[in-house]
C-alpha cells in the first residue's frame, strides 16, 4: 500500500508533469472505483489542473474553477504515468487498469489495481472535506505544528496497542503497515506496547522516529519516477518485509507476527528484550 512518502513523492511528480495541462478526457474502465456521482466524473474534463496537494494517502488534484479529483490508491492500486497514452480509449475487462487520464499532450496517467478485492477510489468533489476518508483525518505528521508535545496529547488517553495507534488514520493521517514497522524499530520499541504505558522518554523516542522515518523515506523517493517508486520503498525498508533476514541494526532474526488481512515484522533483540512475540492476534510474549 502507498504511505505517506510515496504519495508525497507522487504529488511532487505530479505536480511537475500534470500542473498547468488540461484533462481531456477520464475514461473510467471499473465502474467500482468511482465513489461519487455528482458532479459527474466529466467535471474534470475541459478544465486544467492548477494544483496538486496530499491528504494522509490521498492525493488530490485540483482543476481551474471545477471540482477536485481526489483518489486513494489502497491496498493494492497504483498511478502509471505514460508520456504518450496508447491510441483509442481502454477496453473493459478482467485486467488491473481501472481508470485513464489524458491530457491535451497526449500524456496522462492510469489508475491500476491488483488482486480481487476493489477499494480503489475515486471521487470527484467541490472540496476535499467532502471525502470521508479526508474528513476524518487526524493531523499530518510531518506538519510544521505537529511536535511532540502534540503527539504526546494524541496518544494521551489511548488505550491500545501502540502499531494500531501509528495506523489509525484518524489518530495520525498516512502512516500505514510498512512505515510503522519501521518507526517502531527505530524507536526500539514493541509493536504491542500499550501506549497507555509510554513514558515521556519513550514518547520523545517515538516522534524522533516518526519523524525521521518518514523524512528519510520521502527523500530517498524525491525525484524517482512514479513507475519506480515501489521499488524504492521496498528498497529502503529494514524490517518490514524482511522475516528471515538479519536486522541491519544488530544482525538478530527479524520475525513476524501474522494476522488474518496482515502481517507486522520486528526485531526481538531491538524491540522486544530478545523475546519472540506471540504470533497470534492476542498481545501477548511467548513464555
Amino acid at each position: 500500500m502507498p504511505e505517506l512518502p510515496e504519495v508525497e513523492a507522487l504529488k511532487d511528480f505530479l505536480t511537475d508533469n500534470l500542473v498547468g495541462h488540461e484533462i481531456v478526457r477520464v475514461l473510467p474502465v471499473a465502474i467500482s472505483v468511482l465513489k461519487t456521482y455528482d458532479p459527474p466524473l466529466t467535471a474534470v474534463e475541459g478544465r486544467e489542473v492548477t494544483a496538486v496537494h496530499r491528504h494522509g494517502k490521498f492525493l488530490d488534484l485540483k482543476t481551474d474553477g471545477g471540482p477536485h479529483f481526489v483518489t486513494h490508491l489502497a491496498r493494492a492500486g497504483w498511478l502509471h504515468w505514460k508520456d504518450k497514452l496508447p491510441d483509442g480509449p481502454p477496453r473493459p475487462g478482467k485486467g488491473p487498469l481501472a481508470l485513464r487520464v489524458a491530457l491535451e499532450t497526449g500524456a496522462g496517467f492510469d489508475l491500476t489495481e491488483a488482486g480481487t478485492q476493489k477499494r480503489l477510489a475515486v471521487y470527484v468533489v467541490h472540496d476535499p472535506q467532502q471525502v470521508p476518508g479526508v474528513a476524518r483525518l487526524g493531523p499530518d505528521p510531518l506538519a510544521d505544528d505537529f511536535d511532540e508535545a502534540r503527539l504526546a496529547a494524541l496518544l494521551e488517553g489511548e488505550r491500545r496497542q501502540i502499531k494500531g495507534a501509528l495506523r489509525d488514520q484518524s489518530l495520525i493521517a498516512g502512516v500505514g503497515n510498512a512505515y510503522s514497522d519501521e518507526i517502531l524499530h527505530a524507536a526500539k520499541m514493541s509493536p504491542f506496547k500499550p501506549t497507555s504505558s509510554l513514558s515521556p522518554e519513550e514518547t520523545s523516542r517515538l516522534y524522533g522516529a516518526l519523524r525521521t522515518t518518514l523524512t528519510e523515506a520521502i527523500e530517498r523517493s524525491r525525484g524517482v519516477a512514479a513507475g519506480r517508486l515501489k521499488a524504492e520503498k521496498k528498497s529502503g525498508l529494514r524490517v518490514h518485509g524482511r522475516t528471515g533476514e538479519p536486522c541491519p541494526v544488530c544482525a538478530d532474526t527479524i520475525r513476524e507476527v501474522s494476522f488474518s488481512d496482515s502481517s507486522l515484522q520486528y526485531c526481538p533483540t531491538c524491540q522486544t528484550g530478545g523475546k519472540p512475540l506471540a504470533d497470534r492476534r492476542l498481545s501477548r510474549l511467548l513464555k
